[in-house]
């Protein structure tokens, strides 16, 4: 599933032209989740997510590892993992936030 938004990536804000994809792992994950959990996750990256104006302010925005290009945040109890490559932005995986 392909989504076109107005949008740009300058670093990382979300300017003018962003393309938006969603992995099919993603789709699966989101489509495994509880009823009200599903129900905010796929409001937020519908249409939430294309009203930040900043990825830094996801809650909990973070790099992963040392890529560049992956990175994570969280939607309540949940990990949301993305891959920014020029003007695409890739929502990969929803997983559980692991109980420490």
């Amino acid at each position: 599933m392909k989504t076109h938004r107005s949008g740009s990536m300058g670093g990382l804000f979300l300017a003018s032209r962003l393309e938006v994809r969603y992995d099919r792992t993603f789709l699966l994950d989101l489509k495994s989740l509880e009823s009200s959990a599903f129900q905010r996750v796929q409001q937020f990256v519908f249409g939430e997510f294309f009203q930040t104006s900043q990825l830094h302010d996801l809650h909990e925005f973070q790099t992963l590892g040392s890529s560049g290009i992956l990175y994570r945040f969280t939607i309540e109890t949940y990990l949301i993992s993305i891959e920014i490559t020029g003007q695409i932005i890739k929502f990969l995986r929803i997983l559980p936030k692991p109980s420490i």
